[in-house]
């Protein structure tokens, strides 16, 4: 389960470089890698970026959680994490708003592929498969974006394989939108 929120969280981080300008570009990737998928992107980008560099701020509510099979404790555990609102920061440099790295979009895990991944007209749309650590993990990612915040709606589901029986399925909401410059001495 850790696993699972683990690369859950490095996917949302992934998603703060995709907020692009108006329209332009599109990206329209099948059955693709994560370097495929960060490359398309980029290439997309041109010498422009998709989004302001800056300070981002992301609200991450989860809406869902189910695991079957688990202990009383470990769902109170969930349960408490699914009432409350987790906020981040981060720094978004101007060299990552323009080429991000293929990280942003899986992590480390290298056992992640596309089955889809479409961005254009202010909406994204992906599901994104990966195995490791005895699990199969699909996500799935469905938003809206502009230069400065974007709004997205992921659910996941993990296959029980060597983890808890009956798997385990997530649904979660994104707000994020660009707060300011970067404070160097902090982010």
């Amino acid at each position: 389960m850790k696993h699972a929120l683990v690369l859950l969280a490095c996917a949302l981080a992934g998603l703060a470089p995709l907020a692009a300008c108006d329209s332009e570009p599109n990206v329209d990737a099948r059955n693709a890698s994560v370097e495929e998928v960060a490359e398309q992107v980029a290439d997309a980008a041109g010498s422009d970026s998709f989004v302001r560099p800056g300070k981002w701020q992301s609200r991450v509510q989860i809406e869902q959680f189910e695991l079957p099979g688990a202990p009383p404790e470990a769902k109170d555990a969930m349960r408490r994490l699914h009432e409350r609102v987790q906020v981040h920061q981060s720094c978004l440099t101007p060299e990552n708003a323009k080429r991000p790295k293929e990280d942003f979009f899986a992590g480390e895990n290298k056992n992640c592929r596309y089955d889809r991944f479409t961005m254009g007209d202010g909406k994204i749309d992906a599901v994104m498969k990966c195995t490791g650590g005895g699990m199969a993990q699909t996500m799935a990612m469905q938003g809206s974006y502009s230069p400065d915040a974007y709004q997205m709606r992921m659910s996941m589901k993990a296959d029980a394989g060597a983890g808890p029986p009956g798997g385990m399925t997530m649904t979660m909401r994104v707000d994020a939108k660009r707060v300011g410059e970067c404070d160097s001495k902090k982010d």
